[in-house]
């Protein structure tokens, strides 16, 4: 009787011992067992990619981090792990995985701040506000072709057509010489002076000359500038800033490295 109670111990502890096991590991193949932990490592590359991890995804995650260690045994078994592109090529993911981490743990730790994003926005604002200019041009690469066009249009000839046809501006002359709303700041000097110089409806009556060629501009219509609200742009600004603070830290790190 003694010792069905100690065979029953025994047999007990080995299956708490076995079922411990298997629950820290998701299978064991050949032997050699998969920890849970490397399918919550792949798991959390999914979510960092945007993708949700449902039900559905984690039997598929589970079944990846089995054949990966099924390819990666046969691999080793085959000696590819002793290769030496198989070490350049790891010691070249280890490098980009322990760069990743620097810039995360920079990023954790030196956040955007609400206050860094609105003054950030403001600035915008203050260099956009103002007036709006809605403008067509013509641009051709000398003066005579210019003075010629002008004449044209004061004869009757449409603004558009002769752009569509005429214009070397690829953005705008399919367009008819459209450039839409802006602010006359974001122009190259001349134009922007040209332009800024001319009443509702106009067009310049001499050639603008920028470096681009020759522009004769038309003002159609003035506004106050349309600014987006700060809450609809709050990402990008936040996105834009968290990428100078990086730039700024890879800078400071080149620039203290003693490189012989």
């Amino acid at each position: 009787m003694k010792k069905q109670i100690l065979t029953a111990i025994a047999t007990a502890t080995l299956l708490a011992g076995g079922s411990a096991a298997w629950a820290q590991n998701v299978a064991i193949v050949n032997g050699k067992p998969i920890p849970k932990a490397r399918v919550e490592a792949l798991a959390e590359q999914v979510k960092r990619s945007g993708r949700p991890v449902s039900p559905e995804m984690e039997g598929q995650i589970k079944e990846e981090v089995i054949a990966r260690e099924i390819f990666m045994q046969e691999a080793q078994v085959r000696g590819l792990d002793a290769t030496e592109d198989f070490k350049n090529q790891m010691e070249l993911a280890r490098q980009a995985i322990l760069i990743r981490e620097l810039f995360a743990d920079y990023q954790k730790k030196n956040p955007v701040t609400d206050e860094e994003i609105k003054a950030e926005y403001d600035k915008f604002a203050a260099a956009n506000s103002g007036k709006e200019f809605k403008a067509h041009h013509i641009l051709v690469e000398t003066e005579d072709q210019a003075k010629s066009l002008i004449a044209k249009i004061k004869k009757g000839a449409k603004f558009e057509d002769i752009a569509k046809k005429e214009s070397k501006d690829p953005g705008s002359g399919a367009k008819g010489g459209d450039l839409d709303w802006a602010n006359p700041g974001n122009y190259v000097k001349e134009f922007s002076e040209a332009l800024s110089g001319l009443t509702k409806g106009k067009m310049t009556e001499t050639p603008v000359k920028t470096q681009f060629g020759y522009h004769i501009i038309r003002l159609d219509d003035i506004r106050d500038a349309q600014l987006p609200k700060f809450e609809d742009v709050k990402p990008q600004i936040a996105q834009q800033l968290q990428q100078q603070k990086i730039a700024k830290f890879q800078e400071e790190l080149r620039a203290k490295a003693k490189v012989e």
